[in-house]
């Protein structure tokens, strides 16, 4: 499976690159399966801070592997396969390291529902981003259809969901799904960048900042009570103390995660 998934390691970020440019770099079970083992790995690794996705060849994804839909014969074998992907999907976005989609060429499918699981976006100039099942008669089954309206105005996200229309980037950064807009050619360079300002964070804040906005559609007194312990608990921390010590020393922090 070493040639679905590219990781290069440099200065703190991981490079996950889907690596089928033949096949537009569809995901399948296959790739569901290697981003999980990468992420276990990566979870592991101390040397690694941040993630960026981004894909080979012409695009990011032109979505999940239509050959291995159509070789399925049982709603409960489509089940078994969307559900692998937004178990994936779902373990990305929780994980402690934040991760960047570098977007080019393409964000489809499976392969913006992949973007959308990512904390933050980059993409280049006259990419296009959408979720075109409903022009195959189904709708997203990844988490597009809940998360893109957590990151979009409700009527942009239905637009997108109920025609099956893809936006370009323009659009796109325009209406907050995605963080920065690049010229062709620089969004992998951009995004490993932005990467790389978050891998100089504290590890534990980092996390912890995550989560605790990932709360965003719940109660607001209960999540402003989690706010209040998780700053709390982290008020003990060595990075705190390393953190306040470095701005009155004028330094960078060096950060340890503990």
């Amino acid at each position: 499976m070493a040639d679905l998934l590219r990781v290069d390691v440099a200065d703190r970020v991981a490079v996950l690159t889907l690596d089928r440019p033949e096949r537009l770099n569809a995901i399948g079970t296959a790739t569901a399966d290697r981003i999980e083992s990468t992420l276990d790995e990566l979870r592991a690794d101390p040397s690694v801070r941040a993630l960026v996705f981004t894909g080979a060849g012409r695009g990011f994804s032109a979505g999940a592997d239509l050959d291995e839909i159509e070789a399925l014969r049982t709603a409960y074998e489509f089940r078994a396969f969307v559900g692998r992907l937004t178990e994936v999907f779902g373990r990305l976005q929780a994980f402690a390291k934040p991760s960047v989609a570098a977007i080019h060429g393409f964000a489809l499918g499976g392969g913006l529902e992949l973007a959308l699981a990512c904390d933050l976006r980059v993409a280049e100039r006259g990419a296009k981003l959408g979720l075109p099942e409903m022009k195959l008669g189904v709708l997203p089954g990844a988490g597009g259809t809940q998360r893109l309206p957590r990151l979009v105005p409700p009527g942009i996200a239905k637009q997108m969901i109920l025609t099956g229309e893809p936006i370009d980037a323009e659009r796109a950064y325009a209406v907050g799904l995605v963080n920065e807009l690049v010229e062709p050619g620089e969004g992998l360079r951009v995004a490993t960048a932005l990467a790389g300002r978050l891998a100089a964070g504290a590890p534990l804040a980092l996390a912890a900042g995550k989560a605790l906005v990932d709360r965003i559609d719940g109660d607001l007194a209960a999540g402003i009570a989690a706010e209040r312990e998780t700053v709390s608990v982290m008020f003990t921390a060595e990075d705190r103390a390393e953190g306040l010590r470095a701005f009155r020393e004028r330094r960078p922090a060096d950060f340890r995660g503990v």
